[in-house]
């Protein structure tokens, strides 16, 4: 009968590192008195909008912290993440979401900070 290798053992191949997801963290600002308005578009999300994250297998989660948004998106592979940037419809809704987040110093955007990976494990890594 094999012997089983206890998890903290067994050698990570590199065909199992090549299966990490692209993982991605950013934070965002809420403009003062928006966050209803933003907690309610989010839960409305435009069907069109899902659909294209749903096509480049895109998940993705928002936490809150006061007036800060932590966005936390995971992708098989960056070139899906990217994909899922070029969706014409992210147009319009970044337009709706200026108006309810702060926007970069010429006003042409949302500001994103992109945050550092400070730990990944398993598909995270």
């Amino acid at each position: 009968m094999p012997r089983k290798i206890p998890w903290s053992l067994k050698v990570i191949t590199p065909q199992a590192k090549a299966k990490a997801m692209f993982t991605i963290g950013l934070s965002l600002k809420l403009r003062p008195g928006a966050y209803e308005q933003y907690k309610l578009a989010h839960e409305q999300l435009w069907p069109e909008l899902a659909t294209g994250m749903t096509a480049n297998s895109v998940s993705m989660a928002i936490y809150r912290d006061g007036d800060r948004l932590f966005l936390f998106a995971a992708a098989p592979c960056e070139a899906h993440w990217q994909r899922s940037r070029q969706d014409p419809v992210l147009v319009r809704w970044d337009a709706k979401m200026a108006k309810l987040l702060e926007t970069d110093p010429r006003g042409d955007g949302i500001a994103f900070t992109k945050l550092e990976k400070a730990f990944g494990f398993g598909d995270f890594k």
